[in-house]
């Protein structure tokens, strides 16, 4: 392999880390402040992409401004899952959560294969994103450059909100000790919502140049998805949001600069996540930013 298509599969894997690491900031915030596994979260990731579609092909709405309604819708979602799903059991058992959790993914799964059908759908987007640039002899798409991009100021602006601002303070509280935070006149749930409002909308987006980079999309693309960004998450140190992105990242390049390498196992490719996870846990169980002395400190 020649050094201009090493470096071209570099960008597309930092592509894929970004959009692996959008969805996976979602599920280290749910579990940083509920220590809850959110498998629904990956299907408001399908919601994201849908929803964008039908915004955009259907309603006839810019491309810009039906992403911009596509993340407020995806995070009204995702606190009305919190509401309707999570809050009443907020003193159940770990296990009814979960169960719950997977109840809500199969919920918006079977919802969607009924409103849009099981088949494939082509997804539209302007031919913008589909440009390319030519950098050094290295031929690369305009979303390939701007996923990277969009994903690290996003974790920037997040990182600002976490511990710059008052409802960042609350945030990390909450996931620290939610009953003190209670006893301080802290509405918990509010900042949970809040939580999940966030979580959701980055899932959305997620899911938008996920569609754009590989333009069919169907109820159940976050199955899989859902699962390497969770992998993500887990290799950075669940809990951890810096560790969430820096997770996503290195499970993006060795996906796709692994496949570059070895292209004899491509049909092996999605096994390389996985199997990348094991190898760090099993050296590092808490993960790469995870620290057993800080359980407790979240973010």
């Amino acid at each position: 392999m020649d050094i201009s298509l090493f470096l071209q599969q570099v960008v597309n894997g930092m592509s894929l880390g970004g959009m692996y690491a959008l969805i996976a900031i979602g599920y280290t915030m749910v579990y940083g402040v509920l220590r809850l596994i959110n498998f629904a979260h990956a299907d408001v990731m399908m919601v994201g992409a849908f929803a964008t579609l039908f915004l955009f092909s259907s309603v006839g709405l810019p491309f810009w401004v039906a992403i911009f309604l596509t993340l407020l819708l995806c995070g009204l979602s995702g606190m009305l899952i919190d509401r309707i799903a999570y809050r009443p059991l907020r003193h159940a058992s770990k296990i009814s959560i979960l169960i719950t959790a997977i109840g809500v993914s199969f919920f918006l799964e079977n919802t969607f294969n009924v409103l849009f059908g099981g088949s494939t759908r082509y997804f539209e987007a302007p031919e913008f994103f589909n440009q390319t640039r030519d950098i050094g002899g290295v031929v690369i798409t305009q979303v390939a450059l701007i996923m990277p991009v969009i994903t690290i100021l996003l974790l920037l602006a997040l990182l600002w909100l976490l511990y710059r601002t008052r409802y960042g303070m609350a945030i990390r509280a909450v996931a620290f000790d939610v009953n003190t935070v209670r006893l301080m006149g802290v509405d918990a749930n509010r900042i949970i919502s809040l939580v999940f409002a966030l979580g959701s909308s980055l899932a959305a987006l997620g899911g938008v140049f996920y569609a754009i980079s590989y333009p069919t999309i169907d109820p159940l693309m976050g199955v899989l998805i859902g699962l390497k960004a969770f992998a993500a998450a887990v290799l950075g140190g669940i809990g951890s949001v810096t560790g969430a992105v820096l997770g996503g990242f290195i499970l993006g390049f060795t996906e796709v600069v692994a496949v570059a390498l070895f292209p004899e196992l491509g049909g092996y490719k999605d096994a390389f996540a996985f199997l990348f996870l094991i190898l760090v846990l099993l050296f590092r169980p808490v993960g790469i930013m995870g620290d057993e002395r800080l359980e407790r400190s979240r973010f």
